[in-house]
């Protein structure tokens, strides 16, 4: 028999999707300015670049291209991953235009500028409620130029 899955909640609430079917990838929650076009990541009431007050929720991603990243030799705080010896830190730009600053997903030597990087979840911990508790990060793309 089958155990089932635990119940995902994100870390923060308004920044990423949890799919209810894990196959799907997660998107990002963004804003569009109504007025200039402008796109955001994290969502925005007022545009930071003509400060309409008129902006639409989107969903971005869930696939980019890795603009930068570094990489940290030490574990992520809170982390129960196997890899803890250390992590990657990226910025993605989206095709929807936001570049966004996340945690990647592999060692150092899997990165390379302008690589498709593509959204993913990973638990981080489980919470007093036995949830699991997620934040979202980039890992490199498994199926180039793939569904998005």
């Amino acid at each position: 028999m089958a155990t089932p899955e635990r119940t995902w909640v994100p870390i923060e609430p308004g920044f990423f999707t949890i799919p209810s079917d894990r196959t799907e990838a997660p998107r990002l929650l963004g804003s569009r300015c109504a007025a200039c076009g402008e796109v955001f990541f994290p969502r925005r009431r007022i545009c930071a670049r003509c400060l309409a007050r008129d902006t639409v929720d989107v969903l971005l991603g869930p696939r980019g291209s890795l603009y930068t990243f570094t990489y940290a030799h030490f574990p992520l705080f809170g982390s129960r991953r196997a890899d803890a010896g250390g992590y990657g830190v990226g910025q993605v730009d989206l095709p929807d235009g936001p570049r966004v600053q996340a945690v990647l997903s592999g060692g150092p030597e899997e990165f390379r500028i302008g690589m498709e990087m593509e959204l993913e979840l990973e638990v981080l911990r489980e919470n007093s409620k036995g949830e699991e508790v997620v934040i979202f990060r980039f890992r490199p793309a498994t199926e180039p130029g793939g569904a998005k």
